[in-house]
């Protein structure tokens, strides 16, 4: 094969992120999605600094991102009595040298996308093509099988294949045909979207209530004329483990069927019944993640985003780390080549470390600070100083920041990862 062409399994924020940084070190990709037509689906996202950074550096502007969400200036927890537990700057406010960005997930999707297709033309995401598994040729070279929509079933070769497919990874599960099922640790998440006026700072990522059942808000829009924006929530109820409970994903559901968990959640800055009765739709997700495994890689073929780390999304950083995972393996083919070398080189940066966040995400993340205050007073408190001291929560959560790659001085003090201009020679 003359020239490298890498394959792409999942067109989700992960694998697109992968495909414009290959098309911006001059690698050729193809991108293999299962649905016939991308559409902006889904509800809220957050993008941490680390991952913004590289948004940039792909091309992806502020402006750009103004457009699918808006900058987040604070994080918070508060208490279920509506106490303050702790809350601190984000992005450049906290001194970051990049934003945080809080986005509706099927804007920014669909802003890759089109962004991609514009620089490599349409040809550079095939719809339709679901890649099914993979054969390693003689020749050094990997063949994915795909299945077409329609139910034909053809095979591609190329140089290098990259299992960005999620958290049902056809690829991962020929890599590890052993690995346990989905890991399901008994908490349920209803998801949506409501028009309402944002709390707080105006973009303000709230956690409120306690480990067993807490609600998270912030905004995902600009705000309109009358003060009014998109704010995107989450309710989340923690249930002894039931194997019926683990089987939807994005299942629609009635805001009825758990607003009773919230009643009385009301305060004079917040009235969660009012904002959970004030969404078009609500989803239901059970809190899934995977267990880790000891390789992403398999010779020619790597795991990235969701089908290597599916994580808890306690630390908003499951996309900001598929990001990463392209930019890494951007940088390691511009010094191994397209090659199995920079798979391997990827492999070894990242396995270890992100396999121990997906860990830490299961002990709440930096929601663990309700855990910690729940033992201590079961939530009951007037000062929060007299229950978690601030110089322990401070440590708490910089303990939780260098784990996941976005301290401020690591981050700010960090080269680029890949440098303007840079092409792959090979």
């Amino acid at each position: 094969m003359s020239q490298p062409h890498v394959l792409i399994a999942g067109g989700g924020i992960g694998g697109l992120a992968l495909a414009l940084t290959l098309d911006q070190i001059g690698v050729r990709c193809t991108v293999f999605e299962s649905v016939r037509e991308l559409k902006p689906l889904g509800v809220g996202i957050n993008i941490q600094p680390n991952a913004v950074r590289e948004l940039f550096d792909m091309g992806i502007t502020a402006a750009d991102l103004d457009q699918v969400g808006l900058p987040a200036r604070e994080w918070a927890l508060v208490g279920q009595q509506g106490q303050e537990i702790y809350a601190e700057p984000r992005g450049t406010e906290a001194g970051y040298h990049w934003p945080q960005y809080a986005a509706h997930r099927g804007k920014l999707h669909m802003l890759m996308y089109d962004t991609l297709i514009a620089r490599a033309g349409r040809d550079a995401v095939q719809l339709g093509a679901k890649v099914t598994g993979y054969i390693q040729n003689e020749d050094g070279t990997v063949s994915a099988q795909i299945s077409q929509a329609g139910g034909r079933e053809s095979v591609e070769t190329g140089t290098l294949l990259i299992g960005a497919d999620g958290i049902h990874s056809a690829i991962r599960a020929q890599m590890h045909p052993d690995q346990p099922p989905i890991h399901w640790g008994g908490a349920l998440m209803w998801r949506g979207t409501t028009r309402a006026k944002p709390s707080r700072t105006g973009s303000s990522f709230i956690g409120l209530g306690t480990h067993l059942q807490r609600m998270v808000i912030y905004p995902i829009s600009q705000v309109d004329d009358q003060g009014y924006a998109d704010i995107n929530w989450i309710a989340e109820v923690t249930f002894d483990e039931t194997e019926e409970r683990k089987s939807g994903w994005y299942k629609p559901a009635k805001v009825s069927d758990f607003i009773h968990h919230f009643e009385g959640w009301t305060y004079d800055w917040l009235d969660v019944p009012a904002l959970l009765n004030g969404a078009e739709i609500a989803y239901e997700n059970p809190m899934i993640d995977r267990d880790p495994v000891e390789t992403w890689v398999d010779g020619s073929v790597a795991l990235m985003g969701d089908a290597a780390h599916a994580m808890y999304p306690t630390g908003s950083n499951g996309a900001s780390q598929a990001i990463i995972d392209a930019r890494t393996i951007g940088v390691l083919m511009l010094e191994h080549g397209v090659t199995p070398a920079a798979l391997k080189a990827y492999d070894d940066a990242l396995c270890g470390p992100v396999s121990e966040l997906i860990l830490r995400n299961r002990g709440a993340g930096p929601f663990g600070l309700l855990n910690m205050v729940n033992d201590r007073c079961a939530g009951v408190f007037t000062d929060i100083n007299d229950v978690v001291p601030e110089e322990e929560r401070n440590a708490f959560m910089a303990r939780y920041k260098a784990a996941a790659g976005f301290a401020i001085e690591q981050l700010n003090n960090a080269s680029p990862t890949i440098s303007q201009g840079a092409k792959v020679t090979q």
